[in-house]
């Protein structure tokens, strides 16, 4: 499957988040977590079958999307490589939560290994239960390697047309809501709700947010300016 991808610069940092463990892939933590926005779920069944995958944090990680459950979101169990070919196994996650029944498009984050070159083509074998494709990615010749895990920075990039994942980093247990969502043109606002009352652990870790503008609303070939307003994540990235 090829997959066209464009890759995030960011220009304005994540606000401050109180920190003590880690809950990422990147080195020094441990399992990131992932949510979906609201967006429009797949019209086909089928649609469960696709799988997508971009480049996040300056070339340092990954996200497969894939569909289902908004609230259940599959983790990256195992990452190895092979050259430029990453094999990434995606398990559900363990336990007996209930998932709602919804189909909409969720990030699973994971840790680029070492020896994989960024800036050259990489081509993802994901293994998902009884799933099994091979998602292209282009190479990102602006792949810097410095992670938000060091910087507090958000980046995002597109899987799809007008389908953007969103890495932040901050509390495992408190991960983005989105509020609303406009776009037109080459540029757009995610406002995400704020809940000053909620208890949140002190871990730092990745979180994978879905952003779907639709399909034709915004303008995903060029550059464009996605704003982040409220819970702490006000910025702006720069795409493209």
């Amino acid at each position: 499957m090829a997959l066209r991808t464009r890759y995030a610069a960011v220009l304005s940092a994540f606000a401050a988040v109180a920190l003590l463990a880690g809950c990422t892939t990147t080195p020094g933590a441990e399992t990131p977590t992932s949510s979906a926005a609201p967006s429009s779920a797949p019209e086909d069944a089928d649609d469960r079958n696709d799988v997508e995958g971009v480049l996040l944090d300056n070339g340092r990680m990954f996200a497969v999307i894939t569909s289902g459950s908004s609230t259940c979101v599959p983790q990256v169990d195992q990452v190895s490589a092979d050259g430029q070919t990453v094999t990434v196994t995606l398990v559900d996650v363990p336990g007996d939560a209930a998932c709602t029944k919804d189909l909409v498009p969720r990030a699973s984050l994971g840790a680029l290994p070492e020896g994989v070159d960024p800036k050259s083509d990489i081509t993802l074998q994901v293994t998902y239960g009884d799933v099994n494709d091979d998602v292209d990615i282009d190479g990102d010749p602006a792949a810097t390697g410095e992670s938000g895990l060091e910087t507090g920075m958000s980046t995002a990039a597109w899987f799809d047309d007008g389908g953007l994942v969103l890495l932040t980093w901050g509390s495992s247990s408190c991960v983005p809501v989105v509020e609303s969502l406009e776009g037109a043109g080459n540029a757009g606002t995610a406002t995400f709700v704020t809940d000053d009352q909620q208890i949140c652990t002190m871990d730092m870790g990745p979180r994978g947010t879905i952003l779907d503008f639709g399909e034709d609303a915004v303008d995903d070939d060029g550059p464009f300016t996605l704003t982040l307003v409220g819970d702490g994540l006000d910025g702006t990235i720069r795409i493209g």
